[in-house]
């Protein structure tokens, strides 16, 4: 399973400029990056690997139909070998120096 959350902030880059990328650094100096963009000519969440980099396709109307919505995740195609699953994050409930403040806001807080 590949699994992405993304924050706030990268629902909103995502939606306004159909791209939204990042890394994680390792001490050897190597990265391993991740890129997810939107476009009109694709019809499916799709993924690859090239490059050191894991690339996501979705289609750009699924792209701003779940930024502007309360929907949670955006899954790939149910009949695929790689089950890919896109989701907001949200504010961590158990760990206050965790949160994330650009995470969204957690539906079973109280606050």
């Amino acid at each position: 399973m590949l699994r992405l959350r993304l924050t706030q902030k990268e629902v909103s880059c995502l939606h306004h400029h159909n791209v939204v990328e990042s890394a994680i650094r390792f001490p050897s100096g190597r990265a391993l990056q991740y890129r997810l963009a939107s476009s009109p000519k694709a019809f499916e969440v799709t993924a690859d690997f090239e490059y050191e980099c894991i690339c996501i396709l979705i289609p750009q109307t699924v792209a701003a139909a779940w930024a502007e919505s309360s929907d949670v995740a955006i899954e790939g195609p149910p009949d695929s070998d790689l089950r890919i699953l896109i989701e907001k994050d949200f504010q961590c409930l158990h760990k206050a120096e965790e949160r994330d403040p650009d995470a969204y806001p957690n539906p079973v807080s109280r606050s």
